[in-house]
């Protein structure tokens, strides 16, 4: 089975519906690692069209925020007035979507979901600090998560030894294709579909395939003027609008 894996959308239509125009033809099944709503300006037409889409969603922490679960208080300011937009924007069937979004850790095919880690839907794995307990204490030797908006991840062999995964190139398409070894254990990253921060701005996303055990990274470019300008008729904050050009 081939897994297309998408996380971190935040309210983003361009960069979502680029992503499945890349994958088009490559794929059998949408998994999503959370955070549909939040920063972008198309909260509705994200929650509604992959709450539609895919077969698997875990929250992420934009979602519970938006939801109206968490407060938000930990957030930086932009990202509170963001939230406080998007939850005046939702409708409410789309409101109690995201309150029926499942905390991860979710069991698919031999691998997991999660958002921010195996131990904490919130934590973020930056560094090989934060994965190698990660790595450690998860239950599936393959964790695909999301939260830090950075494409690429962590391996640990047979040897205990720790290696970051990177998926780096200039080109469009396929950046990297990585083949699973039994023994190793891995922390996957897919990247973020609407909101990149590993100084790319073009969308980013994963595929699985379980039978072949290969995970392919993926990056595609979208029309990112046209969501800047909803952004900003929206009245968005100036920083967000900006920051999507160059990946950060």
């Amino acid at each position: 089975m081939r897994y297309l894996i998408l996380s971190d959308i935040h309210s983003n239509l361009e960069a979502y519906e680029s992503c499945l125009e890349a994958a088009r033809g490559l794929y059998e099944t949408i998994l999503c690692l959370g955070d549909l709503a939040g920063y972008g300006p198309d909260p509705n037409a994200i929650v509604e069209r992959v709450c539609g889409a895919a077969a698997a969603i875990i929250r992420g922490n934009h979602d519970k925020a938006c939801a109206g679960i968490t407060d938000a208080e930990d957030f930086n300011p932009l990202a509170r007035l963001a939230t406080r937009w998007t939850r005046g924007q939702l409708t409410p069937e789309n409101l109690a979507r995201l309150r029926d979004l499942v905390e991860g850790p979710l069991s698919v095919d031999g691998f997991e979901l999660v958002h921010g880690s195996p131990r904490d839907e919130d934590e973020y794995i930056i560094d090989p600090l934060d994965a190698l307990p990660a790595i450690e204490d998860a239950s599936s030797p393959i964790v695909f998560f999301g939260h830090t908006h950075v494409q690429g991840g962590f391996l640990m062999g047979p040897g205990y030894r720790l290696e970051p995964i990177l998926a780096e190139s200039a080109s469009d398409g396929c950046v990297l294709t990585l083949q699973l070894k039994g023994g190793s254990r891995y922390l996957l990253n897919p990247g973020s579909v609407g909101q990149p921060r590993d100084r790319d701005w073009r969308a980013a996303f994963a595929i699985i395939d379980s039978d072949r055990r290969q995970v392919e990274y993926y990056r595609t470019r979208y029309d990112v003027t046209a969501t800047q300008m909803k952004m900003e008729k929206a009245g968005l904050p100036e920083p967000l609008i900006t920051r999507l050009q160059f990946g950060r």
